[in-house]
């Protein structure tokens, strides 16, 4: 079954559950990603460490909501006191509101069709790349892999942290850390769970990002982190849990 065959729903029109969170059918989904969401091998990586450093008295940012579960799931299990989440392909949007609905958590999480960039001086507009499958769509173009562009609007990080100030950040947006992470005023921040991508800039642009985190004095955790996912806390707010 590819990604836009029809999904089998049971009555009530979900097609998958975790951890409370019910997921409606949708194009986006199919039978293996439907097996890994059940299973909890979905994100699973990703949920596990952000439901470890994320509290009750958080000011959480997602950046790369896909199909909107691993928010949904912070949501309902951590209880943040605010909770906001970009995504990037406007054709999830609908998706990802019609699970926030679905799950009674709408009002919980607001979310932006908006790509959120640390750049001083950033465009209006960036180019954003869809592929076939939406885990793979990115800001960096593969010129190994056929995607379709679209132009979607941007928001400024430093704007937003002066207003919403952020204390967890989780980002998942395929290859857009790195450029994130070298401008970025990560002031304010007390934890980050963050997935790399060295297919797309290199083991040394991982290494890059890596340092980054630990010269603004991140030290990552061990037991919820791999080479590819790191869940992080400044070393001052590890020492004192």
């Amino acid at each position: 079954m590819n990604q836009h065959s029809p999904i089998p729903t049971g009555a009530d029109g979900v097609a998958a559950a975790f951890m409370g969170i019910e997921v409606p059918g949708s194009p986006f989904l199919n039978d293996t990603r439907i097996d890994r969401i059940n299973s909890g091998r979905y994100e699973g990586q990703e949920i596990a460490a952000a439901l470890h450093v994320i509290g009750s008295d958080d000011r959480v940012i997602e950046l790369g909501a896909g199909i909107g579960l691993v928010g949904a799931v912070i949501a309902r299990n951590a209880r943040p006191a605010a909770q906001m989440a970009f995504e990037a392909n406007p054709a999830l949007i609908p998706h990802i509101e019609a699970l926030y609905a679905r799950n009674k958590i709408k009002s919980k999480i607001t979310l932006r069709n908006e790509v959120l960039l640390t750049q001083p001086e950033s465009p209006e507009y960036v180019t954003f790349h869809i592929r076939n499958s939406f885990l793979g769509s990115s800001l960096v173009q593969d010129p190994r892999r056929q995607s379709t562009p679209v132009e979607v609007p941007t928001a400024s990080y430093d704007a937003l942290r002066s207003r919403f100030r952020p204390s967890v950040l989780v980002m998942d947006i395929e290859g857009g850390e790195l450029d994130f992470l070298e401008h970025a005023d990560l002031t304010g921040l007390r934890a980050l769970v963050i997935e790399f991508h060295p297919g797309l800039y290199g083991v040394s642009g991982m290494r890059h990002c890596k340092s980054i985190l630990r010269d603004a004095g991140f030290r990552k955790i061990e037991d919820y982190s791999t080479r590819t996912v790191w869940a992080c806390e400044r070393a001052e707010d590890a020492a004192g849990t």
